[in-house]
């Protein structure tokens, strides 16, 4: 009965330091209003998302219908943002490529996150030869300019969302390689992690168990800054047409188109370049509040 109480009065005690801890990174999050703006502009253009198919007023101009009457119209009650060369609507357009945007960011980012934390931790926690090769590798990715290997790549596999995505992928992994194999150099030597090896843990059970989920703050970090950095490189790859292909709405693709018609219809780049402005910096915004209360040295120097 004894055993039971003081089991119970131990889980009592993890749940309230939670419950303090957790209560400790709100009252931080809130000290510092950009990361709020930031996440309030997360969380709007997640609900533009999510909801855009509800209350799109031309759907069919997402699918490519064409109003040459309605060519190159300002901004009214019947058109938000404007028309665009052949009459279609840009306001519904921005709204729809806000999903198609929003999803290469995420899935950019768990494959990156994927390859590079599962390298770096190799590399971090066995070391030698391994780690000696997959660092190579990773020096060689990195040597080359971010922006050119991914244009690299999407040219030789060719135009489309899906390369692009593999595109990106590939340039942003090195990244989350080397951070993660700086983390488990530096945890490997922490002594939880050699008093799990004194007492025969299995290696996958110290890396799953002790490594991985220390590592974390520093991974969602970097992720929460890289997300907007993601959508702008897909904006820039339809920029140059290796995008997503006509008729499905581009941000990046509608900059390059509006930039021949800037001085008679400023209305059709301004609008999805303001879509593009507003998720880089409303994640770097939420990654620059994450990075002071999840990174250690930051909040006890503020402290």
């Amino acid at each position: 009965m004894r055993g039971v109480v003081e089991l119970r009065d131990r889980q009592e005690i993890v749940y309230e330091r939670r419950r303090g801890t957790l209560a400790q990174i709100a009252l931080r999050f809130q000290q510092n209003p950009l990361s709020i703006v930031g996440l309030l502009l997360i969380l709007f253009m997640l609900v533009v998302a999510a909801t855009g198919p509800l209350f799109i007023p031309y759907p069919s101009d997402v699918t490519g219908a064409i109003h040459i009457d309605k060519r190159l119209k300002p901004p009214s009650r019947d058109h938000y943002f404007g028309t665009d060369e052949v009459g279609r609507d840009i306001f519904s357009r921005v709204v729809a490529g806000s999903r198609l945007s929003l999803g290469v960011g995420v899935i950019v980012l768990v494959i990156a996150t994927g390859i590079g934390v599962t390298l770096g931790t190799i590399a971090g926690y066995f070391g030698g030869r391994v780690e000696t090769l997959i660092m190579r590798i990773t020096d060689v990715f990195l040597t080359i300019p971010g922006l050119i290997l991914a244009m690299a790549i999407s040219a030789a596999l060719g135009p489309g969302i899906p390369n692009v995505m593999l595109a990106i992928s590939l340039v942003w992994w090195p990244g989350y390689c080397r951070l993660m194999r700086a983390v488990v150099l530096s945890l490997k030597e922490q002594a939880f992690v050699e008093a799990a090896r004194t007492v025969g843990v299995r290696e996958s059970r110290v890396i799953f168990r002790h490594l991985l989920p220390n590592a974390v703050s520093p991974i969602i970090v970097k992720a929460s800054m890289d997300f907007g950095f993601a959508v702008l490189t897909t904006a820039s790859l339809g920029f140059i047409g290796l995008g997503a292909q006509p008729p499905t709405p581009d941000w990046g693709k509608m900059l390059a188109d509006g930039r021949r018609y800037l001085p008679e219809a400023w209305w059709y780049s301004t609008f999805p370049g303001l879509a593009i402005f507003l998720i880089v910096l409303g994640f770097n915004l939420l990654g620059d509040g994450l990075r002071d209360i999840l990174d250690p040295r930051l909040r006890f120097r503020g402290e």
